[in-house]
């Protein structure tokens, strides 16, 4: 008969074989494990070492395909705007890059700009608006125009403003402003914080409008790109054209170019490109100035949603 010693050995024996047990199988485990580990973590370095490979090369190739559109750029816009000239308006997200660029070009094809306008960011926001209204319906309007009566929010009336300012329209029989006029539209905008412009270089008239715009929007921009795309569209009355252009991303969400898409009155009024940032992009713009000059109709040009064609037509 087993004695009550021996049981207990017995147990204790037991238990400690399966402590080893747990101990040598928790090791060899741990040690798989750690070897597993160690093979996905050499595949994911692999992996990422691959695609950095691919980025380089896309960006080479991208590289390559800017710099070969920056060489024929001057074969491809000259005389595009040859005799014409150009107001340039900046939002407060468009890039300098981008503005100094398009200016540029707009040289190369033969134009003029007659002046660059920077919009505030007061401007665009909306907690503005009605100190922008009451600047625009003051007495500042030039002798002789009006304000459209179905223009009723704040971007709308200031673009139908400064559209009648700074836009030689279409009509022989509508006469210029005048330098007077336009200044003091100009500085009555200025003074009160809506726009900034260097005095030295005084905005004078123009044949046609480019806005350069930033890209994509952050869910608290507000009613920012309305209020761009709802500018831009009132300009294009009273010149001969407007183009509205905007880096990539421009052409999501609640962007100036996509919201002037979605509207049909804003897409038949004026045109737009959603590439600015990239040299195609550019000479596009100023394709598309020198369709509307030309008389042709406004296009949606570019590669985001909305856009009609990736550039203008020839």
């Amino acid at each position: 008969m087993i004695s009550l010693r021996q049981h207990a050995f017995s147990l204790a024996a037991v238990f400690l074989a399966l402590a080893v047990g747990v101990v040598l199988g928790s090791g060899f485990l741990s040690d798989t494990l750690l070897s597993s580990l160690r093979a996905e973590k050499r595949d994911l370095y692999t992996q990422i070492s691959r695609l950095n490979d691919q980025k380089n090369v896309l960006n080479e190739k991208l590289s390559a395909a800017n710099n070969f559109d920056n060489q024929l750029l001057g074969r491809i816009v000259h005389d595009a705007l040859v005799g014409k000239s150009v107001v340039v308006f900046r939002t407060p997200d468009a890039k300098d890059d981008d503005v100094t660029a398009v200016s540029k070009i707009v040289g190369q094809a033969g134009g003029t700009v007659t002046g660059t306008v920077s919009l505030t960011q007061e401007f665009v926001d909306a907690n503005s608006a009605e100190k922008l209204r009451t600047v625009v319906n003051s007495s500042v309007l030039p002798a002789g125009t009006q304000l459209s009566t179905k223009l009723v929010d704040q971007g709308s009336q200031a673009g139908d403003l400064l559209g009648i300012a700074l836009l030689i329209n279409a009509n022989p029989a509508v006469g210029d402003v005048g330098d007077a006029a336009r200044g003091t539209v100009l500085a009555a905008l200025r003074d009160t914080g809506f726009i900034t412009y260097q005095v030295a270089d005084h905005p004078g008239a123009a044949n046609a409008a480019l806005v350069v715009t930033g890209g994509s929007l952050p869910q608290d921009a507000g009613n920012q790109g309305v209020s761009v795309a709802r500018f831009a569209a009132a300009l294009a009355p009273h010149g001969s054209g407007t183009l509205l252009a905007g880096r990539d991303g421009s052409a999501t969400g609640a962007a100036a170019v996509a919201v002037a898409r979605a509207d049909a009155g804003m897409a038949a009024a004026i045109s737009t490109v959603d590439n600015v940032d990239a040299e195609p992009g550019r000479i596009t713009a100023i394709l598309g100035l020198h369709d509307l000059l030309s008389g042709g109709h406004a296009g949606q040009y570019g590669t985001g949603h909305g856009a009609t064609s990736i550039t203008v037509p020839q």
